[in-house]
C-alpha cells in the first residue's frame, strides 16, 4: 500500500510508503509505525517486522528511518486524529503489486528513497521476485 501525496519542497505529488515522524514522546518506533499506518492508509497490521534502520543523510543530519514490513492488514475504523486530518485529507491510498516496483522505479514514478528501499526490502523479505 502506497500513498500519493503532494510534497511542497519538490512541488509534486509522490508515491510513498505510509510514514511519519516519531512526534509522540517515548513512543517506540513500532507503535509509531502502527499509528502512521492507521492514519495514512486506514489499515492496521497484525504483524510488524523491522526490515532496516537507516540514516537518511548522515552528512547533514541525524535523521533515521525505521522500515517495517506490515502484514495481516485489515481496515481500521478508528477516526483520524483532528491534528492530522488536514495533512492526510488529500492523500490517496494506492495498492501496488510488488512485481511492479521495478517498472515504477525505472519509469521515474517512484523516486522517494525510503519508499524504494522499503519496497525492495519487503519484496526480498517476502521472497517475491521482480517480474
Amino acid at each position: 500500500m502506497l500513498v500519493r501525496q503532494y510534497r511542497g519542497p519538490v512541488d509534486r505529488e509522490l508515491l510513498e510508503i505510509p510514514a511519519g515522524t516519531r512526534d509522540v514522546d517515548g513512543e517506540p518506533p513500532q507503535e509509531t509505525a502502527r499509528r502512521e499506518l492507521s492514519e495514512e492508509a486506514g489499515v492496521r497490521a497484525s504483524d510488524l517486522r523491522l526490515l532496516a534502520r537507516v540514516l537518511n543523510s548522515p552528512g547533514i543530519c541525524d535523521e533515521e528511518t525505521f522500515l517495517f514490513l506490515a502484514t495481516g492488514l485489515e481496515p481500521d475504523q478508528a477516526p483520524r486524529p483532528e491534528e492530522h486530518a488536514e495533512e492526510e485529507r488529500f492523500m490517496e491510498v494506492i495498492e501496488v503489486p510488488l512485481g511492479e516496483v521495478d517498472d515504477l522505479i525505472n519509469s521515474g514514478r517512484l523516486i522517494d528513497a525510503q519508499t524504494v528501499l522499503g519496497l525492495l526490502l519487503a519484496r526480498d523479505a517476502l521472497g517475491e521476485t521482480a517480474r
